[in-house]
């Protein structure tokens, strides 16, 4: 999927990392409606394992397989997933109160991607566990040589075990392990390695269990036939073994955070971000779960940890929605929705807005007007300037075309990002969410396209469209799509009315033939003068409205609507 972020993203909350505490923080957020980013490195800790277990009703599944069926169900919320990794995260100063000084939230640094700013951030990029230095023993990392008996005890009970000591939580884990075994043996040299020594009083617990401790180092794992048999020691005896359970060294994934210096805890499993039993750090936008806050915890607990963060998160959130909506000054009119976006502020922010509240806005099929005026045009390289969630740009692609995708909105563009990849053509279009008025581009096309390109906030359309025109090679088109409303009997039944002081307003300012209101759009000959593009480079071959049938958004109202087409073609 080809999706570039030429400016920064604004989101709800960013999710750093795709296992199963990132993905059910993410999960209780877009429940909630927020526009949520999951951006994963690919790297799960427990990929080396074949099974989970101890997940009530997923016993024995594949973790990948949890992973997998957990982004298809975040699908249906509108959470976006994406490949990556973070770098660094910003914020815009907290005071000594910990208040958000500026408001502004976090700015989030990328590895292969533009900047993004959230009002929150969840913390579930894991960590690597780092194993002793002994040959051999990675090989079997997450098989035979195993870290948890409650996530691997069952599947190796009652065979040879040996515990390899590595730090002062060895001789715990060494005891936890004999209840699965009663052939164990407690190797001790690398506890002395970092400077820990097996207290007595443990050792003779474990003698009086039947633990054979062995103080002579482990040099090397063996195997036969592809599977762990044993050890090999110091000394040349080789001990036969089925499993090793050891104590990795916690190395947690948050070095994005350093320059926020949050507060850290330290206990027998390693060093890790403090965070309350909500998983909230000493940061107000931040929260982190998991591995990356827990070094111990299994699936299920690090699934509880991320739903409780994502539903803290929402809850603050909710409290800052409310404290601004007081803070605000007070607006004119009711408070109730009239179901349109509010037609203030930037474009940017307005289509931004009307994409990120709602669910899907379009069918995803192609403009029938424009897909028969291009069915007549040679494939080549095509720009969908305005391209919404991408039903035109798919179309393109599949037809053969390549395809630059641009449009303002953020959640638009990801969409239509999906939706490629669901389609097969997701190496045939570069999705690009960048506002309009100042993108450029070193790219030459064959083809311009821009379809129903109409903003109700004041958008330079004109100035856009002649921009565009430039990036056309000699033979190629620009083709504009437009409603066209003659009357107010071209306006389809389920098409949004305008306020009536705003239709007042457009009433005493009229222009293109005296039509009132959000009618106010130009004619395809309205239009060609308006872009008043130099005849000596370019021809007019379509000026004209075309009827067509359409359907409305509840499957069941129709209407004839009227196109606009204009088509010039770039002279040699």
């Amino acid at each position: 999927m080809n999706t570039k972020r030429e400016s920064d993203e604004h989101w709800d909350a960013i999710v750093v990392g795709g296992g199963a505490a990132g993905l059910s923080a993410a999960l209780m957020l877009g429940r909630a409606r927020r526009r949520v980013l999951v951006v994963d490195a690919g790297e799960p800790r427990n990929r080396f394992a074949a099974h989970m277990h101890g997940v009530l009703g997923l016993e024995g599944m594949d973790p990948l397989d949890l992973l997998r069926r957990g982004r298809e169900e975040l699908r249906e919320y509108d959470v976006t997933v994406r490949t990556g990794s973070v770098t660094v995260v910003r914020d815009s100063g907290v005071d000594d109160t910990g208040n958000d000084v500026a408001g502004v939230g976090l700015t989030v640094e990328f590895a292969d991607a533009a900047p993004a700013t959230a009002r929150a951030l969840v913390v579930a990029s894991g960590q690597t566990d780092e194993l002793p230095d002994v040959p051999g023993l990675r090989e079997f990392w997450g098989t035979s040589v195993l870290h948890c008996p409650y996530c691997h005890g069952w599947e190796v009970r009652g065979r040879r075990i040996a515990v390899l000591g590595t730090c002062a939580m060895s001789a715990h884990q060494a005891q936890l392990v004999r209840q699965w075994s009663d052939d164990l043996v407690f190797f001790t040299a690398g506890m002395r390695e970092t400077g820990t020594e097996l207290d007595a009083e443990v050792a003779a617990r474990l003698g009086a269990r039947d633990v054979t401790i062995e103080e002579t180092p482990v040099v090397r794992v063996l195997s036969e036939h592809g599977r762990l048999s044993g050890v090999r020691l110091e000394d040349g005896r080789e001990i036969a073994l089925d499993a090793i359970f050891a104590a990795p060294t916690a190395r947690p994934h948050d070095q994005f955070l350093d320059g926020l210096h949050l507060e850290r805890s330290t206990t027998p499993m390693g060093t890790a971000l403090a965070v309350d039993q909500f998983g909230a750090t000493g940061h107000p936008r931040i929260w982190a779960v998991g591995n990356v806050a827990n070094p111990g915890a299994t699936v299920p607990l690090s699934m509880a940890a991320g739903s409780m963060a994502g539903g803290m998160v929402n809850m603050m959130l909710v409290n800052e929605d409310f404290d601004r909506a007081v803070a605000a000054p007070p607006s004119s009119g009711s408070s109730v929705s009239s179901g349109a976006p509010d037609s203030t502020g930037t474009p940017a922010e307005y289509w931004e807005g009307a994409y990120s509240d709602n669910g899907h806005q379009w069918s995803g099929a192609v403009n029938a007007t424009t897909a028969s005026v291009v069915a007549n045009l040679p494939v080549g390289a095509a720009l969908d300037l305005g391209c919404g969630e991408g039903g035109d740009a798919l179309w393109l692609a599949e037809q053969g075309w390549d395809v630059t995708a641009v449009d303002l909105s953020p959640t638009a563009v990801s969409r239509g990002a999906e939706a490629a990849a669901a389609r097969g053509v997701a190496d045939r279009i570069d999705w690009v969410a960048h506002d309009l008025t100042t993108w450029s581009t070193e790219r030459r096309f064959d083809l311009v396209a821009a379809s129903f390109f109409h903003s109700p906030v004041d958008l330079p359309r004109t100035e856009v469209l002649r921009g565009a025109a430039e990036w056309i090679r000699p033979g190629g088109h620009l083709l504009l799509v437009s409603h066209v409303f003659e009357s107010e009997a071209d306006v389809p039944p389920w098409a949004h009315r305008p306020d009536p002081e705003d239709q007042q307003v457009h009433d005493d300012n009229p222009e293109h033939g005296e039509r009132p209101g959000h009618l106010d759009l130009p004619t395809p000959t309205e239009e060609a003068a308006e872009l008043a593009l130099d005849p000596s480079v370019w021809e007019l071959v379509l000026a004209e409205i075309r009827p067509r049938e359409a359907v409305g958004p509840d499957g069941r109202q129709t209407a004839t609507l009227k196109d606009g087409v204009v088509l010039y073609r770039r002279r040699s």
